[in-house]
């Protein structure tokens, strides 16, 4: 073995399993060397989930990210000779008619993000895969790229390894864990080990199950938790012998029993001879802290392998045995039977990117092997390039606020996450039971007495309809439809349209405490945001006013978008609950990179908004401010912020609207918030639920949201939010946008569809809140750009005020004519669609209080 090294450029932790492989593969490709990965293990792995991984790939995700990471990652085992794309079955049993709408919605997906699954017939299912009992099943998903790598992942991170070394740019040493990770001055400077300590200028965390420990020796923590996998095996199973194929039939998901079948093979491959079947535990899910997990030696089979008990499977496995009797009639086989440890996470994604903490320590934890390749990948062009070519805020670890890396928070999704890794189908709005109630408005109490119907955001409760307000049911009956299919009507509640119609006749209140609110201040604080910001923030003129604006990344695309208040002595930044965590890290990096002196405080917590908006919110507000005449047009303009006192509590207001009405955000102390609510309460205000303000007026007002409609695959101009001149001060991205500006035309447009049918085959209607593929009708192609980016909808809700279904999508520029006729298909239906706007266009005129025609 080498010496080993005392100083390297990149340190991965965790090089035996294929995602720290895959990183240290892709770094090398971007032109990276003087790498050392060192491991607990052997390398590759023989204790990590590598080595027991199934190994199995679909790409069937619902979203982008996702769906392209397991694509890229396909083809990378296939070009490397490891890949048998032998194609992969999802059925949905007799009487299982919501798994059968999860596969129609799958190949929605499918069309958007470019996979080719498609629905196929019961007995199409029996032909592909002979040993299911056609009778049992309604219909099944036909994956034409699902597959196996093979033999082994683990096999393929030995190579990637073995080909870093032989080209001089990668050390490899196993059986050598961190101990230790040293930092200077908020920087990662090096990792210690028993071997020595090696300094580096970055630190790459790949290890997989153990991944927490290492952030912890930062002081940080990962939202991830191990959690048990049933495996079983089945044989002897000769189908296959002496064909030396790794696999012979597709592979098999019923996840409605939440549970797998594949082949091993012919019995002299690696594994051949059996059927493998798996299964993911749907009430009690068995996580392990990776603190507890044991050391090798100590577990009977290996430290990711736990013992299994039969009957603890027994109920789903005699059902699988329906399916597929051939189960049956083999012989199971206890010894090669175990739970394989994997990961799971507190909301689905992985967690990869800089720490929140320590400058130069990445992480890419919690990620699967079907996504293995891509994610390296990623991980290596963000290192490099600063961005990613598709948008990573999903993965992003710097999504998380504090809390949601509390340990116990950790713990309480993560078990809720593991129940539904393959049954129930996830809805789209589908709300968390556990974590709740971490963040509540000072008016929480109020809301609710009015019956609120609460769903979660950033850890703050938001009422997204009151009971109290279903008396306006019977009066706007005639333009708040009864959704008749369930899935469109889960986790909505129909009162949040008539509260909406009711504001646009009076006015109303919105609840907006989940506001994320960070001051920026120092004396270098101008400085930062004018850099961020593609709006001008400096110059006396901007004092006292409320700027909305947006970050570029270096590409000139939609990084965020939020308000700037600029006060006398500070700026602070009015964003949304979810993306504000990552701004709010993001311009601390930037800060510290450009050697500004300014000061980042979150303080979210210390003060609370409240929406008032409508035709009588003038009237209405004046009746309890200290002096109305302030309100007046002529003393309040339009994105102006100005102190009001109501109550005897002093208030900043903002003169501004995201539902289209007239009105203002009043943001003041938390403390003070219950007493403003009371007194608007008391003059006769409405409360009104944040469905109004989050979805349905804001896509009639042709409003943008960050991390759905404006991404970093799109830039300012194609999102038309671009203002009509371009700021002298220079900014991030301004070069690119400069470039952009100077085309003839964009490549893509967002535009704003409207359903000009939406009853289904059955005659119901349907309200679609689904990410749908837009489609040329005359060829049934999915829309693609120049840029060969695909047309699919970022925001889908029902418009009261207009009665459609309305959809905001980018479109290629040459299908972006107002009338435009195009087609969706919503759980693999196809529905007429309409192009109504190009660009920014609003659908609905609150001043005339009728659609536009």
């Amino acid at each position: 073995m080498a010496a080993f090294p005392d100083r390297a450029r990149v340190v991965i932790v965790g090089l035996g399993g294929i995602v720290g492989a895959s990183v240290a593969h892709h770094l090398i490709e971007r032109g990276w060397d003087d790498i050392v990965g060192i491991d607990k293990s052997a390398i590759p792995t023989d204790i990590g989930s590598t080595g027991h991984a199934s190994d199995f790939c679909y790409v069937t995700g619902h979203d982008l990210l996702s769906t392209w990471s397991s694509m890229y990652s396909v083809d990378f085992y296939e070009k490397m000779g490891h890949y048998s794309r032998i194609g992969g079955l999802e059925v949905a049993r007799v009487g299982d008619d919501e798994r059968l709408q999860e596969l129609r919605r799958r190949c929605d997906s499918g069309r958007a993000f470019g996979t080719r699954v498609q629905m196929i017939t019961p007995a199409e299912a029996k032909e592909k895969f002979p040993l299911l009992e056609e009778d049992q099943i309604q219909a099944a998903m036909w994956d034409p790229d699902a597959g196996l790598v093979v033999p082994r992942s683990q096999t393929v991170a030995g190579k990637l390894v073995d080909a870093g070394e032989k080209a001089g740019k990668l050390r490899a040493f196993a059986n050598t864990p961190a101990l230790e990770l040293i930092q200077e001055n908020g920087r990662v400077v090096g990792v210690k080990t028993h071997r020595g300590t090696i300094m580096a200028d970055h630190v790459v965390v790949c290890a997989g199950l153990w991944g927490r420990l290492i952030a912890g020796m930062v002081g940080e923590d990962l939202p991830v938790m191990p959690v048990d996998h049933p495996l079983t095996f089945f044989g002897p199973y000769d189908a296959f012998a002496g064909t030396g194929l790794e696999i012979g039939r597709p592979l098999l998901r019923d996840q409605g029993n939440s549970a797998y079948m594949r082949d091993t093979g012919d019995p002299a491959t690696t594994e051949g001879g059996q059927m493998e079947w798996g299964y993911y535990y749907e009430t009690e899910p068995r996580m392990v802290h990776p603190r507890d997990i044991l050391e090798k030696g100590q577990a009977r089979l290996g430290p990711s392998m736990r013992d299994l008990v039969l009957e603890d499977v027994i109920e789903p496995l005699e059902r699988a045995m329906e399916l597929t009797p051939i189960l049956a009639e083999l012989g199971f086989n206890e010894s090669h039977s175990f739970n394989g440890l994997l990961q799971t996470t507190t909301d689905g994604g992985p967690s990869m990117g800089e720490s929140r903490k320590v400058r130069g320590l990445w992480y890419a934890v919690a990620i699967w092997v079907k996504d293995a390749p891509g994610m390296g990948k990623l991980i290596a062009d963000w290192m490099t390039d600063g961005r990613t070519h598709i948008d990573h805020n999903r993965i992003d670890y710097a999504r998380f606020s504090d809390f949601q890396l509390d340990e116990q928070f950790i713990h309480d999704r993560c078990w809720e996450t593991a129940k539904k890794i393959y049954n129930p189908p996830v809805h789209v709005r589908e709300p968390f039971s556990r974590g709740r109630g971490i963040r509540r408005s000072p008016f929480y109490q109020r809301e609710v007495e009015l019956g609120g119907y609460f769903m979660e955001l950033g850890g703050w409760e938001r009422a997204h309809g009151y009971a109290a307000n279903e008396h306006l049911l019977e009066k706007y009956a005639d333009q708040v439809p009864l959704r008749e299919a369930e899935w469109d009507n889960r986790h909505f509640w129909r009162v949040s349209n008539a509260e909406q119609l009711e504001m646009s006749a009076d006015c109303g209140l919105i609840n907006l405490s989940h506001f994320h609110m960070t001051d920026i201040s120092g004396p270098d604080h101008v400085a930062l945001m004018e850099w961020l910001c593609a709006a001008k923030i400096g110059g006396d003129a901007n004092i006292g006013r409320g700027i909305y604006t947006h970050m570029l990344d270096d590409e000139g695309m939609v990084r965020a978008d939020f308000t700037v208040f600029r006060m006398a002595d500070r700026c602070r930044l009015v964003n949304g609950a979810d993306a504000g965590p990552r701004d709010l890290t993001y311009m601390r990096r930037v800060a510290q990179d450009r050697g500004l002196d300014v000061t980042i405080e979150e303080v979210t917590e210390a003060f609370t908004t409240i929406g008032i908006w409508g035709p009588n919110a003038r009237a209405n507000l004046k009746k309890v401010v200290a002096d109305p005449e302030a309100l007046n047009v002529e003393n309040f303009p339009f994105a102006a912020i100005r102190p009001i006192e109501i109550a005897g509590r002093t208030v900043t207001a903002f003169r501004i609207s995201y539902v289209g009405e007239q009105g203002w955000e009043l943001h003041m102390a938390y403390q003070d918030g219950l007493a403003v609510w009371d007194a608007l309460r008391a003059v006769g205000v409405m409360a009104v639920g944040v469905e109004t303000y989050a979805n349905s007026r804001r896509l009639e007002k042709s409003l943008r949201l960050q991390n759905a409609d404006l991404i970093t695959q799109y830039n300012l101009l194609e999102a038309d939010l671009a203002r009509p001149k371009v700021k002298e001060a220079d900014f991030r991205g301004k070069a690119k946008h400069l470039e952009y500006r100077a085309r003839a035309h964009q490549p893509a447009m967002l535009c704003t569809l409207v359903m000009t049918a939406h009853t289904d085959r059955n005659g119901v209607k349907r309200y679609p809140n689904t990410t749908m593929p837009v489609m040329d009708p005359e060829t049934g192609a999915i829309l693609i750009d120049e840029l060969g980016r695909r047309s699919y909808t970022t925001s889908v809700c029902y418009g009261p005020s207009i009665g459609k279904n309305i959809a905001l999508a980018y479109l290629p520029w040459e299908y972006c004519q107002i009338g435009r006729k195009l087609t969706v298909t919503y759980f693999d239906e196809p529905y007429p669609v309409e192009v109504a706007g190009v660009g920014y266009a609003p659908l609905y005129d609150p001043e005339n209080a009728k659609p536009r025609s």
